[in-house]
């Protein structure tokens, strides 16, 4: 457990709205449960950030993927960059309305075009719905001549660096950048902080070994060898865009953060580890209650600038 005040007070109220034990209910409870949390947590869009709800095409399936663009009037940023968010909450949870106000937070620090992707979720849709759906907007801002900055947090950071392995195979247009914020990557389960944090507020070892069994159909991670499930497997990760990941400390996944970027440098991408003391999983939604957190936020709005003036 942390022991910053703040922090303790942002796992009580997070307690209060959705319960610890949420995973071992049904899926249909577990959403409620976020959802509700997720509204309470919610803070007001800044003033002068618009969303306008929008729809991507995709085939195979015929699909329409649901979007929301975020846009800042008066913005001196890049007008050709645009911000692929792409939400955390397990593969199962969460969508547009769960993550808002971080995208229209980050909109506003940054002056970025924000577009936030709603995924298809498990178990209804199995690996690899949620992947096809990112690459597919990603491919269609990609045609409009946009440059794009893949960013997301713990379930939308694999999915952000599945992207960019996926467009790495496929050739092409491909990320300018990668933003990670305590992303899960598929790291071994057996050493590091999946065990020195096994039982940790926000996410727990277990947890993470349910979410990953609704995803991929029931496999367990040994049964796996996927990059694009777990990419910390990927044997190459030469060419990929440069990277910035942010992890918590007390965070079961957060050892996946810190191999990615040693593997990227290894491969001789450029790549920063930021680990933030004290701050838990999920500490997104804390920002507003957290000086640790807001700190890291305005960290990572920070280094999402930098990345679209290079």
């Amino acid at each position: 457990m942390p022991t910053d005040p703040e922090v303790l007070a942002y796992i009580e109220r997070t307690n209060a709205f959705y319960p610890p034990d949420a995973t071992d209910f049904s899926v249909a409870e577990n959403r409620a449960w976020y959802d509700r949390y997720a509204q309470e947590m919610r803070a007001p869009r800044p003033v002068g950030v618009a969303a306008d709800d929008v729809s991507v095409r995709a085939t195979v399936p015929e699909r329409a993927i649901s979007c929301r663009r975020y846009s800042k009037s008066g913005s001196t940023a890049p007008a050709d960059v645009t911000v692929l968010y792409l939400h955390g909450g397990g593969f199962i949870l969460g969508g547009l309305e769960s993550h808002d106000d971080a995208c229209a937070g980050l909109c506003d620090a940054t002056g970025l075009e924000v577009v936030a992707v709603d995924y298809r979720l498990a178990p209804e849709h199995l690996h690899p719905a949620q992947g096809d759906d990112v690459e597919a907007v990603f491919a269609h801002l990609a045609k409009a001549e946009r440059r794009v900055i893949v960013a997301g947090d713990s379930a939308g950071g694999n999915l952000a660096a599945a992207l960019c392995l996926r467009r790495k195979r496929a050739g092409g247009a491909a990320p300018i950048g990668q933003v990670l914020i305590y992303p899960g990557l598929g790291g071994d389960t057996n050493k590091g902080s999946y065990v020195e944090n096994a039982e940790a507020p926000m996410l727990t070892t277990k947890e993470g070994a349910y979410y990953f069994a609704l995803r991929s159909g029931g496999k367990s991670r040994a049964d796996c060898r996927d990059p694009d499930l777990m990419p910390l497997l990927a044997d190459d990760l030469s060419g990929l865009p440069p990277a910035y990941v942010v992890t918590a400390d007390i965070d079961p996944i957060r050892d996946d953060g810190r191999h990615w970027v040693e593997r990227l440098k290894a491969s001789g991408v450029e790549a920063h580890w930021r680990n933030e003391p004290q701050l838990v999983h999920g500490y997104l939604r804390a920002r507003h209650m957290s000086h640790r957190a807001a700190e890291s936020f305005a960290f990572i709005c920070g280094v999402t600038r930098r990345l679209a003036a290079s």
